[in-house]
């Protein structure tokens, strides 16, 4: 069985965290599966994808642990998984610290596509 690095468990940490601010942002998917539906249910879902990104960090952080002690892969596949866990880290917790901010932030800047 081949260590895994984290990359997975980032990932899916961006996705979940992410979702977490679709109740406050319409985005492309909430807009195509009806905005009122999409907020209703990722408003009620938000604790529970909280603690998912936090979990899937976790299991991230495990990951990496286990891949450092094989050392079988790559030193630059350990440093991506590294760099993309820590990544997810800062984009967990700006979420659950700064979920209002950050939503805000992308409805005034990024997806209104205004400066």
């Amino acid at each position: 069985m081949k260590p895994a690095t984290g990359i997975s468990a980032s990932l899916a940490a961006f996705v979940s965290s992410v979702a977490v601010i679709g109740c406050c942002v319409p985005l492309g998917f909430t807009l195509a599966l009806g905005t009122g539906a999409a907020s209703a249910f990722l408003t009620a879902a938000r604790p529970w994808l909280l603690g998912l990104s936090v979990a899937l960090v976790a299991v991230g952080f495990w990951q990496q642990r286990r891949a450092k002690q094989c050392a079988l892969r790559a030193r630059w596949v350990q440093k991506l998984g590294s760099l993309m866990l820590f990544l997810a880290v800062a984009v967990v917790l700006g979420m659950v610290l700064f979920p209002q901010e950050i939503a805000g932030f992308l409805a005034d800047r990024v997806l209104s596509g205004s400066k």
